[in-house]
C-alpha cells in the first residue's frame, strides 16, 4: 500500500472569480479502484491534470508512483496503429499489449491498420490496452465510455473490475457501480471521499440532504416562535414600565424590577433567535437541486411521424444491418442500439435528409419540425451571446436552462472553446430543449454529461413525453425513458 498525499491544494485559473480547489487535503491509496464524479465544470479533469503536474498550484502533492493519463493526446490519426502507439508510449512490450488487447476483445490485426479506420470503440479499447501494458503506475482514466457501445461498455467494465490502482471519471452510473470500491465526489461546496460506489454516495447524500432540509424547517419554525415571543415580551416590558407613571400610589421599585426581568428574558430570546439564524445559514449550502427542465413540444397532425419498412443502410454492395421496420408516433421515445459501426448514426442522417445510401421504405410526415443534437460538437467556439444570435434562440430560456444544468453566471462570459466537453454538450442540449419541435433526435446525448444532469433529462422526458429518437448506451437511462428499443444486427 502507498498513499498519494495531497495537502493544502489550492488552484484557480487566471481571471477566475473563485478557486477551483481551496486548501484541499486528501489521502488516496494507490491500490484503490477510485470512482470520481461531479457536475460538469466542477474541476474533475483539472484535478487529474494537477496530479499529472500540468499546472502550477499552491500546496503539495506527494506521489509514490508515476502517473499516466487517459485519453492520450493523438495528433496523427492516419498512421498505422502500432506506429502511433509507439509514439504515445515508447517503452511498452508488445506481448503485454497483445495480452491486454485480448482481454478487451480487440483483434491483433487492428495494430496493422491505420488508426483512423478503427471505430471509436476500437480506438478507445486499444488505447486502454496501451495504458495498462506498462506496470508500476497509477492511472488516471477520464471518461472512457464516451465512444463505447453497450457491449463495449460491458467489456471495459469487466476489464477494469479486474484491475486496480486508478482513478476513473465516469457519469455512467451502472458502469461505475460495477467497477469501483471507493468514490470521490466534487459536490457543490465540498469534496467527499468514501468507501463504496455511486449508489453508496447517492444514498448517503440523500440522507444528508433530507436531514438538512428537516433541520432547516425546524429552525424556521423556531425562529418564527422566538421572534413572536421576543416581540411579546418586549411589549409586556414596555407596558409594565408605563405603569410606573400614573395616579395613585405605586411601588416603582417592584415595577422596575419586573420590567427589567421581562426585558432580560426578551434579550435571552433574541440571542437564541440569532443563534438559530446562524445555524440555519450553515444549512442547504451543499444541496444540489435537481431543477426541472421544460420542453417546447409541437404536436403534428400526421400519424405516424415516421414509417420505415425493410429499411437498411447500404455501403458498397452490402447492407450495414439487417432490414428493420419501425414507426415513430406522437409520444414515442425510440432508442436505436447496436455495436459501433452498426449504422445507428446513418439512420439519423437518412431521416434528416442527408446524403446517405439506403434502401427500403422511409416515409417522413410533411412539415415535420425536427430538433437535432449531433454526436460531434468539438467545433463550437465564440461566446454564449454569439451562439444565441447565430442559432436565433430565446436568450432568457436558453440561459435559464444552462443555469439549471449547472452553469454559473460568470461562466456565460467565458469563451465556449474553454468549456469542458460536458459544458459544450450542454449548450447543444439546451438549444434543443429551447426549440419548438415535433420530433427531437439526439445522437448520444449523454456523452460527457454529469449524473445530476442525466437525472434532469430523464425526469423531463418522463414528464413531457416528447416524441424522440435517441442513440444512447446508458442502460439505466434507456430503461427509464425508452418506449421501444430497436436492435441493429449486422
Amino acid at each position: 500500500m502507498a498513499l498519494i498525499n495531497i495537502r493544502n491544494l489550492t488552484f484557480e485559473y487566471p481571471g477566475s472569480l473563485e478557486p477551483i480547489f481551496n486548501d484541499l487535503d486528501l489521502k488516496l491509496d494507490t491500490d484503490w479502484k477510485l470512482g470520481f464524479i461531479g457536475r460538469n465544470g466542477y474541476g474533475k479533469t483539472t484535478f487529474l491534470k494537477l496530479l499529472m503536474g500540468k499546472f502550477s498550484y499552491k500546496g503539495s502533492i506527494t506521489k509514490p508512483l508515476p502517473m499516466a493519463y487517459f485519453p492520450f493526446s493523438v495528433n496523427n490519426y492516419n498512421i498505422m496503429t502500432l506506429d502511433l502507439l509507439e509514439t504515445l508510449q515508447p517503452n511498452f512490450e508488445l506481448w503485454r499489449l497483445q495480452k491486454e488487447m485480448n482481454l478487451l476483445e480487440v483483434r491483433e490485426e487492428t495494430l496493422y491498420l491505420p488508426f483512423s479506420v478503427l471505430s471509436g470503440g476500437e480506438q478507445t479499447k486499444i488505447l486502454l490496452a496501451l495504458l495498462f501494458a506498462e506496470e508500476e503506475r497509477f492511472l488516471l482514466i477520464d471518461e472512457p465510455t464516451n465512444h463505447l457501445d453497450t457491449h463495449g461498455r460491458e467489456v471495459v467494465a469487466k476489464y477494469l473490475e479486474n484491475k486496480k490502482g486508478f482513478i476513473l471519471v465516469s457519469h455512467d452510473r451502472e458502469f461505475i457501480n460495477s467497477i469501483v470500491d471507493h468514490i470521490l465526489i466534487i459536490e457543490k461546496n465540498k469534496i467527499v471521499l468514501q468507501r463504496g460506489t455511486y449508489d453508496t454516495w447517492e444514498q448517503n447524500k440523500n440522507l444528508e440532504d433530507q436531514y438538512e432540509l428537516e433541520q432547516n424547517q425546524k429552525l424556521r419554525k423556531e425562529i418564527r416562535r422566538l421572534k413572536q415571543s421576543a416581540r411579546e415580551k418586549a411589549i409586556w416590558s414596555d407596558n409594565v414600565e408605563a405603569t410606573k407613571i400614573g395616579s395613585g400610589p405605586v411601588d416603582k421599585g417592584y415595577i422596575g424590577h419586573k420590567a427589567a426581568k421581562m426585558m432580560k428574558r426578551s434579550k435571552t430570546m433574541e440571542m437564541r433567535y440569532e443563534k438559530a439564524v446562524e445555524e440555519k445559514k450553515k444549512l442547504l449550502k451543499n444541496i444540489e437541486p435537481i431543477e426541472p427542465l421544460q420542453m417546447n413540444i409541437l404536436e403534428h397532425h400526421a400519424k405516424p411521424y415516421i414509417n420505415a419498412e425493410d429499411f437498411t443502410i447500404i455501403y458498397g454492395n452490402s447492407n450495414i444491418f439487417k432490414p428493420i421496420q419501425f414507426l415513430v408516433e406522437n409520444g414515442d421515445c425510440i432508442v436505436f442500439k447496436g455495436d459501433n459501426g452498426s449504422g445507428k448514426s446513418s439512420i439519423i442522417k437518412a431521416i434528416l435528409g442527408k446524403d446517405v445510401p439506403w434502401q427500403g421504405r422511409l416515409e417522413i410526415a410533411k412539415g415535420l419540425i425536427i430538433s437535432y443534437v449531433p454526436q460531434k460538437f468539438h467545433y463550437v467556439n465564440g461566446n454564449i451571446n454569439e451562439f444565441v444570435n447565430e442559432e436565433q434562440l430565446d436568450k432568457t430560456k436558453f440561459l435559464t436552462i444552462l443555469r439549471k444544468l449547472g452553469f454559473s453566471r460568470n461562466q456565460f462570459e467565458i469563451p465556449i472553446e474553454n468549456f469542458s466537453m460536458g459544458q459544450k454538450k450542454k449548450i447543444f442540449l439546451a438549444k434543443s430543449i429551447c426549440e419548438k419541435a415535433n420530433l427531437f433526435i439526439w445522437d448520444e446525448p449523454l456523452n460527457y454529461i454529469d449524473v445530476i444532469s442525466r437525472i434532469q433529462i430523464e425526469n423531463m422526458i418522463l414528464e413531457y413525453s416528447p416524441t424522440m429518437i435517441l442513440i444512447e448506451h446508458d442502460r439505466r437511462f434507456i430503461d427509464k425513458v425508452a418506449t421501444d428499443i430497436i436492435e441493429l444486427s449486422k
